[in-house]
């Protein structure tokens, strides 16, 4: 058996793009472990925090929850500071991921990762995704730490397939199933070619990609694993509100840039 470290930006960032590839390792008898880099300071503040509870404390809370319905042995906080939005005065925090050294939260990760001896290690694609500061951040360090680590491992970006989901959204709608956004405060329909936060679009081209991981049949852990972070995703986001059906294809696959391997993709196991 083998070890699975993930490197996510947030408490909530793991469900999506590697959710599924974690609950399928951890119901093959890996080992699978969480590292997440900041706090969620600057998520959604819920109306029922107890006296004296932060928002991190609720987030970190809810984390130890998700990680249950992924199967996650592990979870290492790194506790940086949320950096915001891009252009948000957070950026400058000295306390914040953004702004962080290099180096020194490389070593920190590889630490980690040599610690449990990882055989596999995800973290996010050159933007982040979605050009978040703390995701593109996440690009920075993990790429360097990987390279801090003496180990054979096997390193991979994880990412989104945009053609994939415009595609996706285009059949949904012809068939009445209205996707809506990702942000709750949006009316707006999400649109993957859109400019994303650093104005760039969503995930990457698949001509770009080089791993389709099925995780079809554990999109109901992924589900699972929304829901225990309450404060952030609620019953009427974008994510839970969209039937089982139009979820599992629209998140039933994961994808992934492999650092050891070039286009095109193809669809196989991260452990193969």
């Amino acid at each position: 058996m083998g070890t699975l470290v993930c490197l996510h930006a947030h408490p909530d960032d793991e469900c999506i793009s590697t959710g599924g590839t974690m609950r399928r390792a951890a119901d093959d008898g890996h080992r699978v472990v969480l590292i997440v880099a900041t706090n969620g300071e600057f998520g959604e503040t819920p109306d029922d925090l107890a006296e004296g509870e932060t928002l991190a404390d609720r987030r970190k809370q809810e984390t130890v929850g998700s990680a249950e319905a992924l199967g996650i042995s592990r979870i290492v906080w790194l506790d940086y500071q949320d950096s915001g939005m891009t252009g948000w005065e957070g950026n400058a925090d000295e306390a914040s991921f953004h702004q962080a050294d290099v180096d020194t939260a490389a070593q920190r990760v590889a630490d980690v990762l040599t610690e449990e001896r990882a055989d596999v290690f995800t973290h996010y694609d050159w933007h982040g995704t979605y050009g978040h500061p703390d995701h593109v951040k996440v690009h920075v360090v993990g790429t360097r730490a990987a390279e801090l680590v003496e180990h054979p491992m096997r390193t991979m970006q994880a990412t989104a397939n945009r053609d994939a989901m415009v595609a996706m959204i285009a059949a949904a709608k012809e068939s009445g199933v209205e996707m809506g956004s990702p942000d709750e405060d949006s009316d707006d329909d999400f649109d993957p070619g859109g400019p994303a936060d650093d104005g760039n679009p969503f995930g990457e081209p698949e001509e770009a990609l080089t791993l389709c991981v099925d995780v079809t049949d554990r999109a109901a852990a992924k589900r699972a694993s929304m829901r225990c972070h309450r404060s952030q995703i609620t019953d009427s986001s974008f994510f839970l509100e969209m039937p089982d059906e139009v979820f599992a294809m629209a998140f039933g696959r994961e994808w992934f840039i492999e650092s050891d391997r070039t286009p095109p993709h193809r669809e196989a196991w991260i452990f193969d």
